[in-house]
């Protein structure tokens, strides 16, 4: 009998591709697998639209039932990674409409013509030392309001690049625009965070919009007891 750790860690190490067959073929665990993967990245992709932590995570859950009722569909023309951020951004800006008109960027490209700052990111200091771990706490908060204040249009770019490590190729994807748009976006959005911000630690990048842990866990969750209703219900 195969035990539930070690089933969890056989779905972790197979590719995208291969826990799509397996969840075609009714395996709901691979799901939780390919949530898990994608969860941190998705939740950025949100609150970099949405704003607020809270709904993100509302966001990010929507979008994974979205993806599981529409997996089927999935044709790898790119990645699946791609086509999950997709359906987060739609979530999130449909629900962002409800709230308010979204700028346009004939305005936003209006609104910064200033000449950029360079900012020094300082390094150094041992990660345990509780000194360090407060001013990279610190310089994450300050980031991430940074990030938050920028326009959507630049702040996506610059999440799917900087913060997600994603290839212009993919932002492009993603985002379907063309690549020359994304760096065109990309240098924008670099030069307004440098004018909004004076000092920030290098690394504080990749630990900014943090969920993992139990936040990953409590949505992953949330998500399966769903799917398992619906399943359920289906079969009633």
């Amino acid at each position: 009998m195969i035990q539930p750790g070690a089933e969890k860690l056989a779905y972790a190490q197979l590719a995208d591709t291969e826990l799509i067959a397996c969840l075609l073929s009714g395996k709901q665990q691979a799901f939780r697998a390919i949530m898990e993967r994608y969860n941190q990245r998705l939740y950025r992709a949100a609150r970099g639209i949405v704003g607020d932590d809270a709904e993100a995570e509302d966001v990010v859950q929507e979008s994974w039932m979205r993806a599981f009722a529409a997996i089927s569909g999935f044709r790898a023309e790119a990645s699946l990674l791609t086509w999950l951020t997709r359906i987060v951004i739609n979530e999130a800006r449909g629900r962002l409409r409800k709230r308010r008109p979204q700028s346009e960027l004939a305005e936003i490209e209006i609104a910064q013509q200033s000449e950029s700052v360079v900012l020094e990111f300082p390094g150094g200091g041992k990660a345990d030392d509780p000194e360090v771990i407060a001013a990279r706490t610190e310089a994450r908060i300050l980031i991430e309001r940074a990030v938050d204040r920028l326009p959507e249009p630049f702040r996506l770019v610059f999440l799917l690049r900087d913060m997600q490590g994603c290839s212009i190729a993919e932002a492009a994807a993603i985002l379907e625009v063309r690549p020359e748009t994304i760096k065109t976006r990309l240098f924008r959005a670099r030069k307004m965070l440098r004018e909004d911000l004076d000092k920030a630690l290098a690394d504080a990048l990749h630990g900014s919009f943090p969920f993992l842990g139990h936040r990953c866990e409590r949505l992953t969750q949330t998500v399966m007891r769903r799917l398992v209703g619906q399943h359920e219900e289906a079969g009633r």
